[in-house]
């Protein structure tokens, strides 16, 4: 069934469209679209971001590793590198910096009628991607494949099963969840 749908790309962004609503929807309801919660996340006053984050992280892990254990899906990990992750973040964290929102966030603060994100963040998604895009070739030729480790995952890295690194990996992350409550950060 899910097999069929890798193949329908048409179909993948529709149902991308589908799920982005609620998606936005929930971020703003969880106060991500707020720029003083971005600001203080920033300043490390403020952890709701990095709550949400974490909860979905952990949820999508769980979620997607038992249905690739049910069979219903296969994973595609995309191949990286220390290069391409560091022009990324770079990329990522300057906008963000700059804005005070990420590409998720924006959107979604775009959708709540934030003239602020629609400006910075929709036309700021455009002009980066088209500077990405013209730098690309050179960035390709070099730096992008600076440190490659192909599509590498820790458990084949550590040659275990997957859940054998998804067990304590959400043991950890929702013990870090209670701290980050407990201490009402």
């Amino acid at each position: 069934m899910l097999s069929r749908l890798h193949k329908q790309k048409d179909v993948q962004l529709l149902i991308g469209l589908i799920l982005g609503i609620p998606f936005g929807f929930f971020l703003q309801k969880g106060g991500v679209t707020n720029y003083d919660v971005i600001l203080g996340q920033l300043l490390l006053k403020d952890f709701t971001v990095v709550k949400i984050m974490l909860s979905a992280m952990v949820t999508g892990m769980i979620g997607v590793h038992f249905l690739r254990s049910l069979g219903l899906v296969t994973l595609h990990p995309k191949p990286g590198s220390f290069g391409a992750s560091a022009i990324g973040g770079l990329i990522f964290g300057v906008g963000f910096g700059i804005l005070g929102y990420c590409p998720g966030t924006s959107m979604a603060a775009v959708g709540q009628g934030h003239m602020d994100a629609l400006v910075g963040g929709a036309i700021g998604i455009l002009v980066g991607a088209g500077i990405f895009a013209a730098f690309y070739p050179r960035l390709e030729k070099g730096i992008l494949h600076l440190g490659d480790f192909g599509d590498l995952t820790f458990p084949r890295l550590l040659k275990v099963n997957e859940w054998i690194v998804i067990v304590p990996v959400v043991i950890l992350v929702v013990s870090l969840l209670f701290w980050i409550e407990k201490a009402g950060l």
